[in-house]
C-alpha cells in the first residue's frame, strides 16, 4: 500500500512512515517543504502525482497558547489546509486518516467522552481542529477522525523533554493537579494508526495509551522512572495562567476501539517507560 503522510517532522508523523516501512507499506513522507497544505494547488498537484490510495494527515498548528493571538494563521493551517486534503481524497476516491484532538470538546464533567459526543471547543486550536473535522466530514465517507491528548514522542518537544529539562535546574517544581487525562504515545499511536489505514473501518476514534492521570502524576512518574530527584507540588490551573482555557476533563473512551477489533494502547505507564530508554 502507498500512503502519504503529511507533517512527517513532527513527533507522529515521523513514527507513522516508520510504521508504514516497517510493514513493507510504502511511505510518501511531505512536510511544508514538500507540500503547502494551505495551498489548494499544491496539495493536489503533490497527492495526485504521488498516486496513493490514502493520507494519513499529521501536520497542524499546535501551538495551543500562540494560537490565541494568530486565529488566522491557525485556522488556516488545521481547518482549510485539512479541507484541501479532505477534497482531493474525495477526488480522487483516497481513504483518509485526521488527527485531532479532546480539545474539541468543553472538558467539563467527569465522564469519559464518546466519538460522537456534541463538540464544543474551550479555544481557537480545539475549534479550528473541530473545523478540520467538519471539512472531513463534509466531503469524505472514507475517513477515519482520531482524537489524541498529552502527545509525547521522540521527534520534537512534549511535557516529558520538558520535566527532565527543568529537573536539571529545579529541585522542586509546580505541576497542574485538576487537569485529568490520559498520555499518547506517537510510537503506540502509529502502530494503530496503520492497522486502521489497512482496513475500512471508518468513523471517529478516540486513542490515548491506556489508564488516566493528572500532569502532576505525570510528573511524578517521569521523575521516578528516570530516577531523577524532584520535589513536585500539586497546584490548581489558575496557578498557572494561560492564553489558551485548557479542559479539566480529557477522558476519552476508547470502547470503539474494541467493537472495530483494533488493539487498544499500552499503559501509559508503560509507554513513558519505553520512551525514557529510548531517548536516554
Amino acid at each position: 500500500m502507498k500512503v502519504l503522510v503529511t507533517g512527517t517532522k513532527g513527533q507522529l508523523g515521523y513514527d507513522v512512515v516508520n510504521e508504514l516501512e516497517k510493514r513493507g507499506h510504502t511511505a510518501v513522507a511531505v512536510d511544508i517543504e514538500e507540500m503547502d497544505i494551505t495551498d489548494a494547488v499544491s496539495v493536489e498537484r503533490v497527492i495526485t502525482e504521488a498516486e496513493v490510495e490514502a493520507v494519513i494527515h499529521c501536520a497542524a498548528y499546535t501551538a495551543v497558547d500562540a494560537a490565541e493571538d494568530n486565529v488566522e494563521i491557525c485556522r488556516r493551517v488545521n481547518a482549510e489546509g485539512t479541507e484541501n486534503i479532505a477534497k482531493v481524497c474525495k477526488k480522487l476516491d483516497l481513504k483518509m486518516i485526521y488527527i485531532s484532538t479532546d480539545y474539541v470538546f468543553d472538558g467539563e464533567g467527569e465522564r469519559p467522552w464518546e466519538p460522537d459526543d456534541e463538540r464544543h471547543p474551550l479555544n481557537v486550536y480545539g475549534q479550528t481542529k473541530y473545523e478540520g473535522e467538519l471539512a472531513v466530514e463534509k466531503y469524505l465517507e472514507k475517513y477515519f477522525i482520531v482524537r489524541i491528548a498529552w502527545v509525547f514522542g521522540v521527534n520534537g518537544k512534549n511535557f516529558i523533554k520538558t520535566m527532565l529539562k527543568l529537573s536539571e535546574t529545579h529541585e522542586e517544581l509546580n505541576v497542574v493537579d485538576d487537569q485529568v487525562g490520559s498520555p499518547t504515545y506517537t510510537y503506540d499511536l502509529a502502530v494503530l494508526l496503520v492497522d486502521m489505514v489497512e482496513s475500512d473501518k471508518y468513523g471517529r476514534y478516540h486513542a490515548t495509551n491506556e489508564g488516566l492521570c493528572t500532569w502532576y502524576e505525570f510528573a511524578k512518574e517521569i521523575f521516578r522512572q528516570a530516577g531523577v530527584e524532584v520535589k513536585v507540588n500539586p497546584v490548581t490551573s489558575d496557578m498557572f495562567p494561560a492564553k489558551a482555557k485548557r479542559p479539566k476533563n480529557s477522558r476519552m473512551s476508547k470502547e470503539k476501539l474494541d467493537a472495530n477489533g483494533f488493539h487498544r494502547l499500552p499503559t501509559w505507564q508503560d509507554a513513558l517507560e519505553r520512551y525514557l530508554s529510548e531517548i536516554r
